[in-house]
């Protein structure tokens, strides 16, 4: 009888080609679907983090009857060349940091250029235990730099939220819900700008459904860190000068505002940054340097941003969007505690309505 073979056949080359490309096909397929649930869960944390933000402000007024100030020069300006604290400091017992803000020195807070040397005075940095400190609820999980790029000051503790301080300042400025103190105002920007805080709940007459309070920006970048261009993947965290002639503040007209904002979004692409476009510490602030701490409604979300005041730190009539790594828009706490999605192709008129706490204007929910 003959004897039968029992050996498998086995995988020809082709065969073998063939299932590693539907392999591959498959991990194609599926990698951006895990991408896009973990950015999902980023972004759910975001929110969660500014809903937090909101409920410690809420916190915040009901002891004190007004909203947090976005600095408090002249006043807690100590020994350190005028800078004064930020308004995340006011707010730390309402995130559960109570003992790092009994351990801030509002007598000696923050400082300018040299955050460990001292100025002038000697006094050097009187707060570093806690300026060096980062606090999650400060950071975006989509930030995708694992610490900031210009850490040249001592390396510290930076954030991704900021405050609303008004609409376009060629309009009206400090128009928002974090602003200045009025005499920080008076004292370091000049009487001719609109006046500061404090804001109380009563002074939002557009309701606090309509009048954003914080939203998020990317890290910027500081003094020492690289040089871009507009058309850089980060031109979203730089500076750009004024196109053509810088407009005025406190104009009360807004084609003049329109017609800005239109030259910031056709910076040509060769244009390089001048400084940054956010803060480089969590706790410090100046009245005149908006970049520090807030963030202006005045270009659409993720779009560049231009200075037309005090260019090194884009002062209150600066356009500077807010930006993030969310595909297509930000997400933006409203007075009331509410957290939105605001696409980056909002109408600006509409995005600027939302920046404004007393404008008058009608904005309807299906707008935004």
């Amino acid at each position: 009888m003959p004897k039968v073979s029992r050996q498998g056949r086995g995988f020809t080359l082709i065969e073998l080609l063939v299932v590693i490309a539907i392999i591959a096909v498959l991990i194609a397929l599926l990698l951006p679907a895990v991408q896009a649930a973990r950015e999902a869960a980023r972004r759910s944390q975001c929110v969660n983090n500014l809903k937090q933000l909101g409920l410690a402000v809420h916190n915040y007024a009901d002891k004190n009857s007004c909203f947090p100030l976005k600095d408090m020069y002249p006043n807690a300006s100590g020994e350190s060349c005028g800078w004064s604290s930020s308004w995340p400091l006011a707010i730390l017992p309402g995130l559960e940091q109570q003992a790092m803000f009994d351990a801030f020195n509002f007598n000696f807070t923050v400082q300018g250029a040299n955050w460990d040397t001292g100025c002038t005075n000697g006094n050097g940095y009187k707060n570093s235990t806690v300026g060096r400190a980062q606090i999650a609820t400060l950071l975006c999980p989509s930030e995708n730099l694992a610490v900031h790029p210009d850490m040249t000051n001592g390396g510290m503790g930076t954030m991704n939220y900021y405050g609303n301080v008004g609409g376009p300042g060629v309009i009206t400025t400090h128009s928002g819900t974090i602003v200045p103190n009025h005499a920080g105002v008076a004292a370091a920007i000049g009487g001719s700008y609109a006046p500061g805080g404090p804001i109380t709940f009563a002074s939002i007459v557009d309701g606090t459904s309509n009048t954003a309070l914080f939203s998020e920006k990317l890290y910027g970048v500081g003094p020492s860190g690289p040089s871009f261009t507009a058309s850089s993947v980060n031109a979203k965290r730089g500076l750009f000068p004024a196109p053509g002639t810088a407009a005025a503040h406190d104009s009360g007209d807004p084609s003049i505002a329109l017609t800005f904002a239109n030259q910031c979004k056709s910076t040509p692409g060769g244009t390089t940054r001048s400084s940054s476009s956010s803060g480089l510490s969590w706790t410090s602030a100046y009245p005149p340097y908006t970049v520090m701490n807030a963030y202006t409604h005045f270009g659409a979300p993720n779009s560049l941003a231009c200075a037309n005041d005090n260019a090194s730190w884009g002062g209150p009539s600066a356009s500077l969007p807010p930006t993030s790594n969310h595909s297509g828009g930000v997400n933006v706490c409203f007075s009331d505690g509410s957290v939105k999605f605001i696409k980056d192709t909002i109408n600006l008129p509409t995005w600027w309505a939302l920046g404004t706490k007393y404008g008058g204007e009608v904005v309807s929910a299906d707008s935004y």
